[in-house]
């Protein structure tokens, strides 16, 4: 895409309200242009291909087919970058695996305020997405019992931060891992609030894994995974010989709160060469200097690489800054893991 050439967005979605919402609003930057609106996903196929967006927003729910099984038909032939528009729900999660780049709630439309942040969310959201890859790597997943062996639990931790593009990323490493064998994790994902503690129930159910959204005084053990609120910092303490965590509210860093930067620089002032630092898919720098303490600090550090990653934005900060000890593929990253907990 030309540095001058306007992001050209597809809106999808069958209430005409909302359609004229999001147009107005999306056009509303100089970067953006809204080419087609479309009423369900047979009107948006032929709206595809009518006018090449490069971008497509898509409601969940709509007449004839909803918006998952539109995007997860859609995707495998035409690449599109797609941001989900849908109230709370997890079917955002279901909409993420089958291929969208990521999700906003709707905004209370009799809210003046709702309404200006959300579009200022979305706007953002349309620019990263322009840029992300829709159809990365295959994941290949890692049978856990290859994975399996002796590993030294004891004081250990990892940490890892990701965002867009990360739930799935988080999904699919913690499928490819043992729990009876890991060392307790903390992990920040750029989330909304409303959806941090849904997509910790999700992977909980999903995985071998014991996962939650993490409170403050939460002991970080094996097996278990502690995901941050969507509101909130989360950082690590040592007591004694474990570790416990706190969550608090607080400016944003980096852009973000919850930071991934606040939770590494945590872990590399508590648990020094104890730990394992991870930095997944996302935009941004968030992570990247934190990571570096860590590794100076005497942690191992990994990171996804630029074929894998959604978005290679973060992990590519934190590689060029010298904070990824080793980079890799999504699909290897457990095996890595495993290398250096071995």
């Amino acid at each position: 895409m030309g540095e001058n050439r306007k992001i050209r967005v597809l809106v999808v979605d069958d209430s005409l309200l909302f359609r004229e919402v999001l147009s107005m609003g999306i056009s509303s930057d100089p970067a953006i242009e809204v080419v087609a609106r479309a009423i369900d996903p047979f009107d948006a196929r032929d709206k595809i291909l009518a006018f090449e967006p490069d971008v497509m927003t898509c409601d969940v729910e709509m007449p004839k087919m909803n918006g998952v099984e539109f995007i997860r038909r859609l995707l495998p032939q035409y690449h599109l970058p797609t941001i989900v528009v849908s109230s709370v729900s997890e079917a955002v999660f279901d909409a993420m695996n089958a291929g969208a780049v990521d999700f906003v709630t709707k905004p209370n439309v009799n809210s003046p305020q709702s309404v200006k942040e959300f579009m200022r969310d979305l706007i953002s959201k349309i620019k990263v997405a322009a840029q992300a890859k829709v159809a990365p790597e295959p994941l290949r997943l890692v049978s856990t019992e290859v994975l399996s062996g002796t590993v030294d639990r004891s004081k250990k931790i990892i940490a890892i931060g990701a965002s867009t593009g990360g739930t799935e990323a988080i999904a699919h490493l913690l499928k490819s891992l043992p729990s009876n064998n890991m060392p307790g994790m903390v992990i920040v994902q750029h989330i909304p609030p409303a959806f941090s503690r849904m997509f910790a129930d999700r992977l909980n159910n999903q995985t071998a894994f014991t996962v939650k959204e993490a409170q403050s005084g939460d002991i970080v053990e094996s097996g278990k995974v502690l995901i941050a609120p969507g509101d909130q910092h989360m950082r690590i303490r040592r007591v004694a010989d474990r570790y416990k965590v706190e969550v608090f509210p607080g400016d944003k860093i980096n852009g973000h709160c919850p930071s991934v930067d606040v939770l590494f620089e945590s872990v590399a002032k508590e648990a020094g060469n104890q730990a394992i630092g991870m930095i997944l898919t996302g935009m941004g720098y968030d992570g990247a200097r934190g990571l570096l303490t860590m590794r100076r600090k005497g942690a191992r550090t990994l990171g996804q690489d630029e074929r894998s990653a959604v978005v290679y934005g973060m992990p590519k900060v934190a590689f060029d800054i010298g904070a990824v000890e080793k980079q890799g593929a999504l699909s290897n990253l457990p095996e890595m893991l495993l290398a250096l907990l071995k």
